[in-house]
């Protein structure tokens, strides 16, 4: 159980946030990303199989499968990046908001963005038990932060893909947020409203 610790907010009003948008590609991807990605996990799935005395319709097979689940793995990644870089978006739209409201200004710290300190909007969305259909907001914000663009999937070795993107994600996001500093931060969610708008292809 974690030790929560809500900044004080004058008042009793609730607050508007921006909406979310979340930029997440639809649960499909065309036939056409489909294929160049099994295209290229058939390279990385090659590599991970021994040779063994196997035969070849069998080799190919467990290949094919290989591939599969490599490329799965892919959309996975892809799909927490950009859940991530719509919570980053929206977490510099809510600093306008912020900036623009006297009772909210000196909430944040004017550090440089993205500050450890916003690490509190991430929280706020849980808090707030925005769904996400399955991504983890943490994993998602640590993958954006660790690329600033979506790599493509010949970029990733198949022992990233399976062992270590969601260490990873996990890992940036936990460097981030633990550099703010040690005062209370967390924003309470009684005290904000948003909509969370999906906008997938």
């Amino acid at each position: 159980m974690r030790d929560i610790r809500y900044v004080a907010i004058p008042g009793t009003g609730t607050h508007e946030l921006p909406p979310l948008l979340v930029h997440a590609p639809a649960e499909h991807a065309s036939s056409g990303e489909d294929v160049s990605d099994l295209r290229s996990a058939m390279v990385e799935a090659e590599d991970m199989l021994a040779l063994n005395d196997a035969g070849c319709e069998d080799l190919e097979r467990r290949k094919f499968d290989l591939a599969l689940q490599l490329a799965e793995q892919y959309r996975g990644l892809l799909f927490h990046w950009r859940w991530g870089d719509s919570v980053l978006e929206w977490v510099r739209q809510c600093e306008i908001t912020f900036e623009s409201q006297e009772i909210l200004r000196k909430l944040l710290h004017p550090d440089v963005w993205p500050h450890a300190s916003r690490s509190s909007f991430v929280t706020l969305l849980m808090d707030k038990h925005v769904p996400t259909h399955g991504v983890a907001l943490d994993r998602a914000v640590g993958l954006r932060l660790a690329f600033r663009q979506p790599p493509p999937i010949d970029c990733f070795s198949n022992q990233f893909l399976f062992y270590l993107n969601s260490t990873m994600a996990a890992g940036a996001y936990q460097t981030w947020s633990h550099l703010a500093p040690d005062e209370p931060a967390l924003l309470p969610p009684e005290r904000f409203h948003f909509e969370v708008l999906n906008l997938g292809n």
